[in-house]
């Protein structure tokens, strides 16, 4: 299958390259301008270039492609975080509406859209699988909103709309650093009840699922690694940081959109595995996550 990947330079597309290749698929990556061709063009794949802001740009891209997977995010680390969040709905709503408004006017027969697990209300002890009630709030509504876009394109014909629910990702990557950083300063790392679950991903197994849902039908799927207590996740993070303990703080004190982070999320793949054989070669969250490469 002829697939562009839009997001390639990212801490997921740098890692889809390799397996989509190694899936048989023939790869074009998405680059705005000629200095983002060049690294797309450093990661072993043609660079075409387009811009989800560009609708004829995007059009083009598309010429000859079955398949879109859509990796885009921008996602701010960091002091930036608040007000660089966004860039990154814009590329959420907007961008996966125009690729889905070019995607209908060309061949292409099926799109993987990127979202994330937060979305879903806390869940206390609960297990989470896709039909888990949702509980948006601030930036996290747009990973809703391209999921939407999405939806509507599975909606013409027999096209295929998959939209991926992805865990934190935590690997060798700016928010994982992020965490380190804030723990080797005695910082929390986790919010809410420390016996509360948290669903995390290796963006390398992260990378394959999102390959591995090209095969997929029409439908909502949960990317995660095995859910652990947050307990358990703070010291992982502090054994990977060098120090003795990770603090897990109550949620009391956070507000608006950052509420989120204290809720229990116990989110299950199973019904990625079922319709893929997609399985986490990391299903365990560990220090060694952290590792470049993942080694």
């Amino acid at each position: 299958m002829r697939v562009l990947l839009i997001g390639a330079t990212g801490v997921l597309g740098r890692e889809a390259v390799p397996r989509l290749l190694a899936a048989g698929h023939r790869v074009t990556g998405l680059a705005r301008n000629e200095e983002r061709a060049a690294a797309v063009r450093g990661l072993g794949i043609e660079p075409v270039i387009g811009d989800l802001f560009d609708a004829d740009s995007l059009a083009k891209a598309l010429d000859g492609c079955v398949g879109v997977v859509n990796l885009a995010t921008r996602i701010p680390t960091g002091l930036r975080m608040v007000r660089g969040m966004a860039e990154n709905d814009r590329v959420r709503s907007e961008g996966s509406r125009n690729l889905v408004e070019a995607a209908l006017n060309a061949d292409v027969r099926v799109i993987v859209q990127e979202g994330i697990s937060f979305v879903y209300a806390d869940g206390g002890d609960a297990e989470l699988d896709e039909d888990a009630p949702l509980d948006a709030v601030g930036p996290l509504r747009t990973s809703l909103e391209a999921h939407a876009n999405v939806a509507r394109f599975a909606e013409s014909g027999d096209r295929v709309g998959v939209r991926l629910r992805i865990a934190a990702l935590v690997g060798d990557e700016p928010m994982a650093r992020m965490l380190m950083r804030m723990a080797k300063f005695r910082a929390p790392v986790m919010y809410g009840d420390p016996d509360g679950w948290f669903t995390a991903i290796h963006p390398s197994d992260a990378a394959a699922g999102a390959v591995a849902a090209l095969s997929a039908p029409s439908g909502v799927y949960n990317v995660g690694a095995t859910p652990a207590r947050k307990s358990e996740i703070a010291q992982v993070v502090a054994e990977a940081a060098g120090v003795p303990k990770g603090r897990v703080m109550s949620g009391a004190m956070l507000v608006g959109q950052f509420r989120s982070l204290a809720r229990s999320h116990r989110v299950v793949s199973h019904r990625l595995t079922e319709a893929t054989g997609w399985r986490p070669e990391r299903p365990t969250f560990g220090a060694a996550w952290f590792a470049p490469s993942g080694k």
